[in-house]
C-alpha cells in the first residue's frame, strides 16, 4: 500500500502527463480554437504573414495550436506534435513578437520551452503513444 501511495515511482510520468494536459489543452482551447474562428470568419484575415499569405499562415497556426495541442494533450504522436508546436511558438516569439520577446512574446516563449521539454522527454507512461506503440 505504501508503494502505491508514493508518487516518486510515477513522478516523471505524472509530471509529463500534467505538462501535456496543461500545455496541450490550454493551447488547443484558448489559442487554437479562437484562431479557427478567425479562419472560418468573414475572410478579412489580419494575421502575421510568414511569407505565404496571412490566410495560409493562420491555417498553419490553427493546425499547430488546435490539432497538435489536442494531440499533445492526448499523448498521441507526442514528439511530432511537440516539434510542430516548438516551430509555431518560435514563429510567434521571433517573428510576430520579435521586437518585444520578453514583453508580448513572453507567453509564447514559455510555451515554446514547455514544448521543447516534451519533445526531449517524450509522452511518458500515461499517454496514447505508450498504449498504442509499446
Amino acid at each position: 500500500m505504501k508503494k502505491l501511495l508514493t508518487t516518486k515511482i510515477y513522478a516523471p510520468d505524472i509530471t509529463l502527463l500534467l505538462l501535456r494536459l496543461s500545455f496541450g489543452g490550454i493551447m488547443a482551447v484558448n489559442h487554437g480554437w479562437g484562431k479557427l474562428g478567425k479562419l472560418t470568419g468573414d475572410g478579412n484575415i489580419k494575421f502575421y504573414d510568414i511569407g505565404m499569405g496571412a490566410e495560409a499562415s493562420l491555417a498553419l497556426a490553427v493546425f499547430g495550436e488546435l490539432v497538435c495541442g489536442a494531440l499533445l494533450a492526448a499523448g498521441l504522436f507526442t514528439r511530432f506534435a511537440a516539434a510542430t508546436l516548438v516551430i509555431t511558438m518560435g514563429v510567434a516569439v521571433f517573428g510576430a513578437h520579435g521586437d518585444d520577446i520578453l514583453g508580448d512574446g513572453e507567453h509564447a516563449l514559455l510555451y515554446m520551452i514547455g514544448y521543447m521539454t516534451l519533445l526531449i522527454m517524450g509522452p511518458g507512461k500515461f499517454s496514447a503513444d505508450k498504449a498504442l506503440f509499446s
